[in-house]
C-alpha cells in the first residue's frame, strides 16, 4: 500500500536526516492522518463496530493519490505568489516538495495518450461543441485521476472539441 510506502520513506528520511524530506513527508502524512479522522467520522454517524470504522476509515491509494495531487497543486499556487514576492528562496523548498511528493505518484500519461483518450471519450458521448465539454470531463477524468494534470486534460478536451 502507498500509505506504508510513504511510513517506510519517512523513517528512511529521519534516519538519514534529510530535514526536507522529513519535513515533506510528515506534513503528507498528517494530511492522510486528517483525512482518515475526516472519513472516520462520517462512517460513525452510520454506526457500526470501532473495528469497522477503523476498516472503513483507511484510505485507498487512489485517495491517497488524490490527497497528494491537491497537495502537489497548493505548492505550485505557492510558488506563483512566491514569485511575484521575488522569494527564490522558497520558490526552491516548494519546488523541492513537489519533487519528493510526485514519487508517490503513478507514472503520468503524456499529451498523446490523454488526446486518444479524449478523442474517444468525445466519440463515446457524441459530443459536438464546447457546450459538451461536462460531459466528456465527467466521463474522461475518472479513467485518468491522478495520472495526468486534470488542468491540461482540460485544455486538451476544449482545443479538441473547438476544433470540431
Amino acid at each position: 500500500m502507498l500509505k506504508e510506502k510513504i511510513e517506510k520513506d519517512f523513517k528512511e528520511a529521519l534516519l538519514k536526516r534529510n530535514e526536507r524530506e522529513i519535513s515533506t513527508l510528515r506534513m503528507l502524512k498528517a494530511a492522510i492522518l486528517e483525512q482518515e479522522k475526516e472519513k472516520r467520522y462520517k462512517k460513525s454517524q452510520e454506526k457500526g463496530t470501532e473495528a469497522d470504522l477503523e476498516k472503513e476509515s483507511a484510505l485507498s491509494d487512489e485517495e491517497i493519490i488524490k490527497l497528494i495531487l491537491r497537495e502537489i497543486k497548493k505548492r505550485k499556487e505557492a510558488i506563483l505568489e512566491f514569485e511575484k514576492g521575488k522569494r527564490k528562496d522558497l520558490v526552491e523548498k516548494e519546488t523541492q516538495e513537489i519533487e519528493i511528493l510526485k514519487r508517490y505518484l503513478p507514472e503520468m500519461l503524456s499529451e498523446e495518450e490523454i488526446k486518444k483518450m479524449a478523442k474517444e471519450t468525445i466519440e463515446k458521448v457524441r459530443a459536438k461543441n464546447i457546450k459538451d465539454m461536462g460531459r466528456v470531463m465527467k466521463e474522461l477524468m475518472p479513467k485518468i485521476q491522478g495520472k495526468a494534470e486534470p488542468s491540461l486534460v482540460s485544455q486538451i478536451v476544449k482545443s479538441l472539441l473547438q476544433n470540431n
